[in-house]
């Protein structure tokens, strides 16, 4: 099992940092990859997520030097958490393209790609994958057992709760009125539940 955990703690670590780090380069910087256009604007950021992305591996030996073991008690937890994400991804996986998980309709020119997606578990709340993505997190650190990845899920949660931030603004700016209207009427991470829900 040791191998088994390893690996997926090396594959957590130097793939999560990098994509977060993505998408702090994408949003706030929208209008200047707008203009450079799609094909430079993913030739530059597969650079510098491969390079983050080696990086890191290069000090996989130091990151990763704290480990915990096989916790077969954290097992359930570690399942708990996978199957809520997966429950997640399941409902949101026809919206979710990969054109748009790739951020592609960001970046049309006009700045006025894709659609606001608001039916299913986006009427219940506004981020459903990011919640995902960290209840993921959460399990794989679970899982391995490992510091750097326990360290890894406030990181991610943190990053992807200011990668909202940005990507909030962008989207009210592509969808206007209809993007407030939704944003006022749908929470953010944590669906409400009750009568009219």
């Amino acid at each position: 099992m040791d191998p088994v955990r390893y690996y997926l703690a090396l594959l957590a670590l130097i793939s999560l940092p990098p994509a977060i780090v993505y998408w702090f380069i994408v949003h706030p910087f929208i209008d200047v990859w707008r203009r450079v256009g799609k094909a430079t604007t993913y030739s530059l950021l597969t650079v510098v997520f491969v390079a983050f992305a080696y990086g890191l591996f290069t000090l996989r030996a130091t990151l990763l030097a704290q480990e915990y073991g096989t916790d077969w008690r954290l097992w359930a937890p570690a399942l708990l958490c996978y199957a809520l994400a997966a429950r997640i991804s399941m409902r949101i996986r026809r919206q979710l393209t990969f054109t748009v998980l790739a951020g592609v309709p960001e970046l049309d020119e006009d700045g006025k790609g894709g659609k606001l997606m608001h039916e299913g578990l986006y009427s219940k709340m506004r981020h459903p994958r990011y919640v995902a993505v960290t209840l993921a997190v959460l399990g794989w650190a679970f899982f391995t057992n490992y510091l750097a990845i326990y360290v890894l899920v406030p990181i991610t949660a943190l990053g992807l709760a200011g990668i909202v931030g940005f990507e909030e603004r962008e989207l009210a700016r592509r969808f206007g009125p209809e993007y407030e209207e939704y944003r006022h009427r749908v929470p953010m991470f944590i669906p409400r539940f009750g009568r009219g829900q």
